[in-house]
């Protein structure tokens, strides 16, 4: 990730900030900023709200729009920090390589289930249009992680997803 100066680790999660997050990946990343790059929780003052109660004493966090946190990360405003980016679904991953952001690697955490979801492994469950954006993701040339927290093994969506036939 060096092309994006500070940032460290890039996730999906679509719980954003919760236990995991922000006890067990801020702290093995020990990250000063978590970026919340999406649209949605942007415009919603409330959810920001929350989120940032939920945010661990003394990181930074930032709620910005998918453009912004773009332009941001390539004007090189977070070099020097540690920047944890949390996304709510591959489809802020696409917007986000869309913008222009040179993503190499993400880690793929919790997708809720839900009907028409398919569940691809514990806590890991996609639609059969996030199964497209995860290998259009792929097809760009991005590794795709998948691990809970940081001390499972590190493994690759793909072969979950191929034992789901997505």
């Amino acid at each position: 990730m060096s092309e994006m100066p500070g940032i460290v680790h890039i996730r999906i999660d679509d719980r954003l900030l919760h236990g995991q997050v922000v006890g067990m990946w801020t702290n093995t990343l020990q990250a000063t900023r978590i970026m919340i790059p999406c649209d949605r929780v942007a415009e919603d003052e409330v959810l920001r709200k929350v989120l940032r109660m939920a945010a661990p004493a003394g990181v930074k966090t930032s709620f910005i729009s998918a453009e912004r946190a773009a332009r941001q990360i390539m004007e090189g405003r977070y070099e020097g920090q540690r920047v944890f980016m949390v996304c709510e679904s591959p489809a802020d991953i696409l917007k986000l390589m869309d913008l222009g952001l040179p993503i190499t690697k993400i880690n793929v955490g919790n997708i809720g289930g839900a009907e028409g979801r398919i569940a691809v492994k514990t806590s890991l469950s996609m639609s059969p249009e996030e199964a497209k954006m995860f290998h259009e993701i792929m097809d760009r040339g991005v590794e795709v992680t998948s691990q809970m927290v940081p001390a499972e093994p590190v493994s690759h969506l793909i072969d979950f997803m191929k034992e789901k036939g997505l």
